[in-house]
């Protein structure tokens, strides 16, 4: 209501937009004789011209009609490919820094060629984000065509690559990769200890293709590089089996819609005497019984196999929900993947302790301009505009769409509904139509599968277990007769084309087994079909028994049901059920929306502090001589020495000398400088220009014992050490306050305001102890030979957690060694 109105007041800001760019198309069209009238050596060397007539002034909203027209007709020669007038629409939208929706099979991926060459003339770079390294490969060498004709560099981020690989591909001047990778590098480029180890230049801007799926889906999942922790394995095989003959409601309740699992007093009891404790909650048993009975708990009634993970080659893998795909190296964190590991007898990992940590919404927003595309994004839009500032605009499609989407219908049971499922996909078959069947669940596909082996009739499956061959079975679903069984759609990538005498038969008919709980992956799954004005058709086929309708909309329709005395076989097919199923969607969605939303306002206190270290890291590499920085630091430790002991309020009498002379020895006076007789002479401010100089002389006599260039060495090598033992120190103390900070709503307080004001203080404290280490090292290490640090990236594994707070666990030993050199318990 609200939103028709303002469209009243101020016009439709979605029309607005086509209107300012279809101006770009209409001159990118006049160009186009011109153009294609030069030679392939003409055509090319407009990029050199390009490039210098930015230095001379111009803008790249000056160059964008003569550009995209330029990468329109390389295009045309290299690809044999021509983009179409909305193609040229939608490149405007990305270059303008904002969100394209373009129906699947609009040619998302040309588009992007348009903003990516014209923004990579700056020569800062530009970053075409997707959403799998199979994607990332594949458009960086086939658009990679375009772009070389033209003279431009190409690189590819992917999985193993090693670092002069990496570094290469980032000088490129558009670098194609994944969300992951890109976020990884990040963060390992900020736990380099020389800035020749860097790979990434700074961030520009990024095209990120899925943008709904990496910049909404992803958003819970936080990137995590982690070393491994010291605890034990053990507890959490002893917890899976005391959980093992837990019942639900006498030992635990589940809340489904909430997804949380709490025992009850019976469950506890039950758990205190299997373990033979009196008192689990008792300070002196810790927290981890407590916490492992939860996560025991959560692996026993939340976390189900073949949906939510796979057990294969004796790992625990987790199930991408949007994707479906297996994600390999990543890890649920604060111990819930033990606990899975230890419900399926598989080897226990150890826990990991965080080395660096961000989440996508602040690694992309730290880009200067981002945009995206997507086959669906407008239903997200409100919080694409409130996270990362992006309005979304709905691009039209090149020829009319005639997809017929039909009501859903739903069944009593799953049973029926699967049956139904299985009578319409042969009628289908019989005579010859393609047939796509999306389902939500490992586990359904196969039951699925099974059902129509027995009735003899030939399909495919593609599904996380079964991924290797995705690409090409779902680029033959729309051949004659196939019928095609896949987990989710979202990110494939890959077209759908009809074969012959298939669109005389309607095209390919889509079948959805469920509803997701968000809209947006059921549009992605109708949108496999019809496109380029292809026909196509599509049904939801639903149950009472679904977990959407069973958690969030079924109370009134059951009551229908029930009223007209109607078969378990008897559908129901009306607009109203599929209306009430949208509601509830919505509701849903808001409520993800919520979490993510929260989880954003407790990690942006989280990224204040990882601007303030990492920007500390890079002066420091930056730094040749960091002499001043160390003296003003020791400058700082005077100070408070004076405010301690002989603060300005006191007379001289009352003044602690002996303690005042214990604290200086301790940073920055040499052993046996200070006499307690002379400084009680000096007046405050004699006293504390003394201590100054000291400070100041003390080191310049261990700079000439050493020499200044291992003086400067040093100090490079002592202040990383320390930032970085105190930055992962306080990651860990941070995730400890977070767990726990929920609590403070009980008195009546809020938990984020508490955090807030908690979390600046152990920052500020954190900066107080890194000046005191710093100090107390560079005053008092001995130098035996030429000093070296070990690469704390070396065995660090990298993790990512998933939404539920995921994160991976490290593999190979990291030994985080503090500035001492020896290794941090």
């Amino acid at each position: 209501m609200l939103e028709n109105l303002m469209k009243l007041v101020f016009g439709d800001p979605n029309k607005k937009e086509l209107k300012v760019c279809q101006g770009y198309v209409d001159k990118i069209n006049a160009l186009e004789p011109e153009i294609s009238g030069l030679s392939d050596a003409r055509l090319c060397a407009k990029t050199q011209e390009f490039r210098l007539r930015l230095t001379k002034g111009e803008t790249l909203d000056d160059l964008l009609p003569e550009a995209f027209a330029v990468v329109r007709e390389a295009s045309r020669r290299v690809l044999g490919l021509r983009h179409f007038d909305v193609q040229l629409i939608g490149g405007c939208i990305l270059h303008r820094g904002n969100i394209a929706e373009m129906r699947t099979g609009e040619g998302k991926t040309l588009v992007a060629t348009l903003p990516a060459y014209l923004n990579a003339l700056e020569g800062k770079g530009v970053h075409v984000v997707t959403v799998n390294d199979y994607l990332a490969r594949r458009d960086s060498e086939d658009m990679g065509r375009v772009y070389r004709f033209l003279g431009m560099s190409v690189g590819l981020i992917v999985h193993d690559m090693d670092f002069p690989a990496r570094k290469a591909a980032y000088a490129a001047d558009i670098t194609y990769g994944t969300n992951n990778e890109f976020g990884f590098d990040y963060l390992r480029d900020n736990m380099v200890v020389s800035l020749d180890q860097m790979v990434q230049r700074p961030l520009h801007y990024a095209i990120v293709d899925e943008v709904d799926s990496i910049l909404i889906d992803e958003a819970r999942t936080p990137l995590i590089i982690s070393g491994p922790g010291e605890k034990s394995t053990d507890l959490y095989n002893i917890m899976a089996d005391v959980v093992k003959n837990f019942k639900e409601k006498e030992d635990y309740t589940v809340d489904e819609k909430l997804k949380t699992v709490a025992p009850t007093e019976a469950g506890i009891a039950k758990a205190e005497k299997l373990l033979g404790v009196k008192n689990m909650y008792d300070p002196e048993n810790g927290t981890d019984l407590s916490h492992q009975l939860m996560e025991a708990l959560k692996a026993k009634a939340l976390m189900i196999r073949d949906r939510d993970y796979v057990v294969k080659d004796g790992e625990v893998i987790i199930v991408d929900e949007f994707t479906g795909r297996l994600m390999y190296g990543r890890r649920y964190s604060e111990g819930l993947h033990q606990a899975i590991e230890a419900k399926e007898h598989v080897k226990v990992e150890r826990e990991s302790q965080t080395l660096a940590t961000i989440t996508f919404q602040n690694y992309f927003r730290m880009y200067d301009k981002l945009s995206g595309m997507t086959g669906t994004a407008k239903t997200e839009e409100q919080e694409f505009q409130k996270i990362y500032g992006l309005s979304v605009y709905v691009v039209p499609t090149n020829k009319p769409n005639i997809r017929i989407d039909y009501p859903d219908v739903i069944y009593k049971t799953k049973k029926a509904k699967y049956r139904a499922v299985v009578k319409a996909i042969e009628e289908l078959h019989s005579v010859g139509r393609p047939v796509l069947v999306g389902t939500t669940s490992i586990a359904q596909s196969e039951e699925l599968s099974a059902m129509l082996k027995k009735k003899g009739i030939q399909h495919n499956v593609l599904n996380a277990k079964y991924h290797e061959k995705e690409a090409e079975i779902v680029a033959d679903a729309g051949q004659m007769g196939a019928v095609t069984i896949a987990t989710n759609m979202a990110g494939r990538g890959t077209d759908i084309t009809l074969g012959e005498g298939v669109a005389e038969l309607g095209g390919l008919h889509i079948i959805g087994t469920e509803r997701h709980e968000s809209r947006r992956i059921d549009n992605q799954l109708r949108g496999r079909c019809a496109r380029q004005g292809d026909p196509g058709s599509t049904r939801f086929y639903l149950s009472l028994e679904d977990d959407l309708m069973r958690l969030f909309g079924s109370d009134n329709i059951s009551g229908i049901m029930d009223k007209l005395g109607m078969d378990e076989d008897e559908p129901i097919e009306h607009r109203l059920v599929t209306r009430s199923i949208e509601n509830a969607q919505k509701k849903v969605e808001s409520r993800n929306f919520d979490i993510r939303k929260h989880v954003l306002e407790y990690d942006d206190v989280m990224n204040e502090q990882r601007e303030v270290i990492y920007d500390q890291r890079r002066k420091i590499l930056e730094k040749a001589d960091l002499k001043e920085t160390v003296l003003g630091m020791a400058d700082h430790i005077v100070d408070r020495t004076m405010d301690m002991y002989a603060p300005k309020e006191a007379y001289s009498e009352d003044w602690d000398i002996p303690s005042l002379i214990k604290y200086a020895e301790e940073f920055y006076a040499p052993q046996g400088s200070l006499k307690a007789d002379e400084l009680a002479n000096m007046s405050r401010e004699e006293l504390e220009e003394h201590l100054h100089s000291l400070a100041h002389s003390y080191y310049d006599e261990r700079e000439a014992a050493i020499t200044a260039p291992i003086m400067r060495e040093l100090e490079n090598l002592v202040m990383l050490k320390v930032v970085d033992t105190h930055w992962m120190e306080h990651l860990d103390a941070m995730d400890a306050l977070r767990e726990g900070i929920g609590l403070r709503a009980y008195g009546q307080r809020d938990p984020l305001v508490e955090y807030k004001f908690e979390a600046y203080d152990m920052f500020e404290g954190m900066k107080e102890a890194i000046v005191d280490d710093v100090v107390r090292y560079m005053y008092r290490v001995n130098v035996v030979t030429q000093p070296t640090v070990e690469d704390h990236l070396s065995n660090a594994s990298v993790n990512n957690p998933n939404v539920d707070g995921t994160a991976e666990g490290a593999q190979a030993p990291a030994e985080v060694h503090g500035p001492e050199g020896a290794p941090r318990k």
